[in-house]
């Protein structure tokens, strides 16, 4: 009875998607943030000279062994599985003033859109499987839409919602003030993130993440307009307003995943732990995970529009260039390789920054939104939009 709906879905496509679906989510974005978390703690550690986690390694002294084993003689690598173990095993304490539909729903509302926001960023070019007996290679994202950076943003606005509900559903005053504080914080920096990609997408004239990378990939990254048609006048005029608009989209999306130093929705010196002061065991960690999981998110998008996604540098020049229909299945390895290791470098580059800036005020924060990066980033279109006249790309 189920031949007639079967008969429509085209099942190797359907297996591929699954596929990408698990992969990406469950083998690289929860697994990084794991490795994010401890290179988070060994680098504050090396900023604040001290020895950071050094401990916890493969409990071998439960079996009876004399010590426990510490993988690649590294302490502390599995410090991040004995947090995820602790948890899950906390009691799950539920307060009794909470309002509790909306206090369970908070946590959901975070994590999720993190994860959703994953499915249009191409993390490689394609994977030919032909040896596998497929005629068609598999393409390196989950969904490769043509409204790519709308959709990310359209989604990654909802995360704000879990934050104001879990500062309500608490019913506590420093949970509602750091729930307050977000949804002002986000809604300020959304327009001036909106805004900074404005002139990348006039550059590239279209909205597909997939498109952008292969086209860097032959005529140069944003930010790297070394090769191909990234040689000419008019790409080199038109760094300027790629970096401005590099800049306030690093800036921006600092204050949308809340990381430091615009963490005020959870500042521990005015508000205790904000939004999630009265959360515990696994609805914080995933207010956690959500936080980490917008963090690579949001490097993958930077990477995507401004560093080339999953190109190689100087791909031409080296014989590495795309060939659409004709990539060698090693080569696609490389470029999800690739991709990734770029994606990595701009997460430690969040770390450092976190263990090297104070916290901004709150009224520095609204004032930097809205008196400097609103207009920057509107005088930016209109720059680049001059530029453009002025130099035609070709």
């Amino acid at each position: 009875m189920f031949s007639p709906l079967l008969a429509n879905v085209d099942l190797i496509a359907l297996a591929a998607s699954v596929g990408k679906i698990v992969f990406l989510t469950f083998l690289v974005i929860l697994p990084l943030v794991s490795i994010s978390v401890y290179f988070e703690r060994r680098i504050s550690a090396v900023i604040q000279d001290r020895v950071g986690p050094n401990r916890v390694g493969v409990p071998l002294t439960l079996f009876g062994f004399k010590k426990d084993w510490q993988p690649f003689g590294i302490g502390g690598l599995a410090q991040a599985a004995a947090d995820g173990l602790k948890f899950i095993l906390k009691e799950d304490f539920v307060p009794a003033h909470v309002r509790k539909f909306y206090y369970w729903l908070a946590p959901c509302l975070t994590m999720v859109p993190a994860l959703l926001t994953c499915c249009v960023i191409p993390f490689g070019s394609e994977l030919d499987l032909s040896f596998l007996g497929l005629a068609e290679p598999i393409k390196l994202v989950i969904a490769d839409l043509s409204v790519g950076p709308l959709f990310t943003f359209a989604i990654a606005s909802l995360g704000v919602y879990g934050i104001v509900l879990a500062g309500w559903a608490s019913n506590s005053k420093y949970p509602f003030l750091g729930g307050v504080r977000s949804s002002a914080q986000m809604i300020s920096y959304e327009i001036s993130l909106g805004l900074s990609i404005i002139p990348v997408l006039m550059i590239f004239g279209e909205l597909n993440l997939t498109k952008m990378s292969a086209f860097q990939d032959a005529n140069g990254w944003l930010l790297l307009p070394m090769w191909g048609e990234g040689l000419s006048l008019a790409r080199w005029v038109l760094l300027i307003p790629i970096v401005i608009s590099f800049c306030i989209f690093t800036v921006s999306m600092f204050a949308e995943t809340n990381r430091l130093p615009f963490d005020l929705a959870e500042c521990e010196t005015e508000l205790v732990a904000g939004y999630h002061t009265e959360y515990s065991s696994m609805k914080f960690a995933l207010f956690f995970l959500g936080e980490y999981a917008a963090m690579i998110i949001g490097s993958g998008l930077a990477v995507t529009l401004f560093l080339g996604g999953w190109s190689i540098p100087f791909a031409p020049y080296l014989g590495l260039d795309y060939q659409p229909g004709n990539t060698p299945w090693w080569l696609g390895l490389l470029h999800i390789g690739t991709f990734f290791a770029k994606v990595f470098c701009f997460i430690v580059f969040f770390i450092v920054i976190r263990w090297t800036l104070p916290r901004f005020r709150f009224d520095q924060l609204m004032a930097l939104g809205w008196k400097v990066f609103f207009e920057l980033a509107l005088a930016n279109v209109f720059l680049t939009a001059l530029l453009m006249w002025w130099f035609p790309l070709k």
